[in-house]
């Protein structure tokens, strides 16, 4: 079963507002600490620090375990669209050919087999 999320999508929408408040006075204030703002705003201090310090949220940043970059894929799936408007869909292993091509071009490993079934899922 999946897990039961107390805070609703307005609560976290509310909270990252605090924080980016927080880190504004923050940067106005000297004298104010990370730990006192974190109470005025009512946001964990923790998570005040990492944002203050350049961590970002995990929702938003990406996985380190794809081998193809951001703009690779948008690229690729450029590509696959292009050929589909033109009437001749790529078939597996030619959309597998051009990805290992991308990788090639920065010296990373290939792919594995089942690329494009795994990505067009």
């Amino acid at each position: 079963m999946p897990p039961i999320r107390t805070e609703s999508s307005y609560t976290r929408a509310n909270q990252e507002g605090r924080l980016l408040l927080a880190i504004q006075a923050l940067k106005n204030d000297a004298k104010l600490s990370v730990r006192r703002a974190a109470r005025i705003f009512e946001v964990p201090e923790t998570t005040l620090r990492e944002r203050r310090s350049g961590i970002n949220e995990r929702a938003t940043t990406r996985a380190n375990n794809h081998k193809l970059t951001q703009l690779e894929e948008e690229s690729l799936e450029k590509w696959i669209i292009a050929m589909d408007d033109r009437g001749t869909a790529p078939r597996h292993e030619l959309v597998r050919e051009m990805a290992n091509l991308l990788l090639s071009q920065r010296g990373k490993t290939s792919l594995i087999r089942r690329l494009s079934a795994c990505a067009l899922r």
